[in-house]
């Protein structure tokens, strides 16, 4: 077990009719003028945003509305926020949707609170972030855990670069979770919801140091009950102790509590899959379950046993006497699970079918022109990258 530090100041407002509360906890902020950041016409046609302006003119709270933020956000869009909350001096940003309208309500937030900067350098690195101006959410959508995490990921079209910035600076104020609010997502939506849930999860759980066995059981149950709720989902979509299941362990599945003790896990399958979305534009979850399987055969074997216990403790599959044969098997219901829910197992289920060149683009990109390894639980380079995505085809 290595050391670690454990952080989660995020404000959690769960249940029924939760959206109600919002303009009780951006009073609390002591903002003046709030920038109401969105996504398509859902929340508007559901009602959603009635009631929250609603809620947040019975504080008197002053607002300005952003809508249009798309799957994979936009650096354009990011730019149009950090551009309308100076000419309309925000001091808060509450984001209203999943994790791309939230990823993209951090992103305004670095590049207000960071003005000797363009934001982008901050996702590359060639500038470091002095702080974020303060974000809440109102969750619709189960899956990223951006509403208690320290990431957002955005897009930039010149490129088609998508890179990540971490930090405590963007974790959100409070996180506003009604299961309801999810009701009327598509199934492919939900499911690749519940896919990206279980890959965070994944993420940490797949290191190579010795872990304390109160992490994995969190972990490991939570997987579990991911799978479970999951599948309850495809047959009863207005569920809500699923839908309630499925959110808070969106939240907790990336909120760190599963990385507590390890190295903070693995996160090449991320890696990789940013570049997809980036290129394709694909739906995130929906990636990870194309390219997992494919990475898991490509670095097993730098320790197998931890492969096998995953298969054992969170796919129940059964000893096969050789620990190899275990791990492979549970690779393989990894898998199944995946077809059973609808989600993709290679890029061609996913529909993107990659060049030779694309592919070396990719690995090119996700390795910064081959200068950063990949991964923890085995080192991975341009041509390792270029490998697995070729096996997933």
């Amino acid at each position: 077990m290595l050391n670690f530090q454990y952080y989660a100041p995020t404000k959690a407002v769960f249940g029924k009719d939760a959206e109600l509360e919002t303009g009780s906890l951006v009073k609390q902020e002591k903002c003046s003028k709030v920038l109401l950041h969105y996504g398509g016409q859902s929340a508007k046609k559901s009602g959603l945003l009635d009631r929250i302006c609603k809620a947040l003119e019975e504080y008197d709270i002053d607002y300005v509305m952003l809508g249009g933020v798309v799957p994979n956000p936009r650096l354009s869009k990011v730019y149009e926020g950090i551009e309308l909350c100076r000419k309309e001096g925000v001091d808060f940003i509450l984001a209203v949707g999943g994790g791309s309208v939230i990823d993209s309500a951090k992103a305004i937030g670095y590049g207000m609170a960071n003005p000797d900067c363009d934001v982008w350098d901050l996702y590359t690195g060639k500038a470091r972030p002095k702080g974020c101006m303060p974000v809440g959410a109102v969750l619709t959508i189960a899956a990223a855990g951006s509403e208690m995490s320290d990431s957002s990921v955005i897009t930039n079209e010149d490129g088609w670069y998508k890179k990540a910035l971490n930090t405590n600076y963007a974790r959100c104020r409070f996180a506003v979770m009604n299961p309801e609010l999810t009701y009327t997502l598509p199934e492919y939506q939900t499911e690749s919801g519940c896919t990206d849930i279980m890959m965070h999860t994944m993420e940490r759980y797949f290191v190579l140091e010795d872990t304390m066995k109160i992490t994995d059981g969190i972990a490991e149950a939570l997987m579990r009950n991911v799978m479970e709720n999951a599948k309850i989902l495809l047959k009863e979509p207005e569920n809500y102790d699923a839908r309630a299941e499925i959110m808070w362990c969106s939240t907790l599945s990336h909120n760190d509590l599963t990385g507590c003790g390890t190295n903070g896990g693995d996160w090449a399958t991320h890696l990789i899959e940013h570049e997809l979305g980036g290129l394709f534009d694909v739906a995130h979850g929906a990636g990870l379950a194309a390219v997992w399987g494919s990475w898991a055969r490509y670095v097993m074997d730098e320790k197998p046993e931890r492969f096998a216990k995953f298969a054992e403790n969170v796919m129940g599959i059964e000893d096969q006497g050789d620990v190899k044969k275990t791990a492979l098997a549970g690779i393989e219901a990894v898998e199944a699970f995946c077809r059973e829910i609808h989600m993709p197992t290679n890029l061609r289920e996913l529909g993107v079918e990659p060049t030779e060149e694309q592919i070396r683009d990719m690995a090119m990109k996700a390795t910064n022109n081959d200068t950063v390894e990949l991964g923890v639980f085995k080192k991975l380079k341009a041509e390792d990258l270029i490998r697995i995505y070729t096996a997933a085809k």
